[in-house]
């Protein structure tokens, strides 16, 4: 029920990128930036200095950076260590007792650590919505767009997106600014919520304004 060893592979780019069915763009008046589970405990799972985390994390680094010129609220999700298993609930069953309770573990990747204005919220299921006040967060700075970067592609930023969809929040998913457990579940996350919640974009399309 632990992590799997991550082995590399490539970040896609545009040119694998699912057809969209909404022709969404990224209005900074109206986004907000969700860095999702960037955690030291996550990145773990990867080979360090390997694709796709190299990417993701310049990537990640490059957005929030953009974010923060442009005025964007920067939003990172983090799961607590030592949950209780009352806390932790049927994840349990599918990863075990998930974070443990150290500080460099729970700590966010310090390339891409929240920095003075950011928002760090506690996370406990997949979707960052759940248990949090995101949504509340959102509605009171009218801002009804989320930018979702981070990992698992195929778990919680899927979920999230979802999420946000089903609250009438539109979802941008950034294809180089996510990673997962495989290629193939990197492309499944981007077809699915492609075809049934998110636009999929990259970071020069949301660095360019596209």
């Amino acid at each position: 029920m632990a992590l799997p060893a991550i082995a590399p592979y490539p970040m896609p780019t545009a040119a694998d990128l699912p057809a969209n069915k909404a022709t969404w763009t990224v209005d900074p008046a109206r986004a907000v930036l969700l860095v999702h589970d960037l955690q030291n405990y996550f990145l773990g799972a990867y080979q360090p200095g390997t694709s796709p985390v190299t990417e993701l994390l310049a990537n990640v680094a490059r957005l929030r950076a953009h974010c923060h010129r442009l005025g964007i609220p920067v939003v990172y999700s983090a799961q607590p260590g030592g949950q209780t298993p009352a806390e932790r609930g049927l994840q349990q069953d599918f990863w075990g007792p998930g974070l443990p309770d150290d500080a460099h573990a729970k700590a966010i990747a310090a390339e891409v650590a929240p920095t003075a204005g950011d928002t760090v919220l506690t996370k406990w299921k997949y979707s960052a919505f759940v248990r949090t006040d995101l949504a509340e967060r959102m509605a009171a700075q009218g801002r009804d767009q989320l930018v979702v970067v981070g990992v698992y592609a195929h778990i919680g930023v899927l979920t999230t997106a979802a999420d946000a969809w089903m609250r009438d929040i539109r979802p941008f998913v950034v294809a180089d600014a996510v990673a997962d457990f495989s290629a193939e579940d990197h492309a499944t996350a981007l077809h699915w919520t492609a075809a049934k919640c998110a636009v999929v974009t990259t970071t020069e399309h949301i660095l360019e304004g596209k």
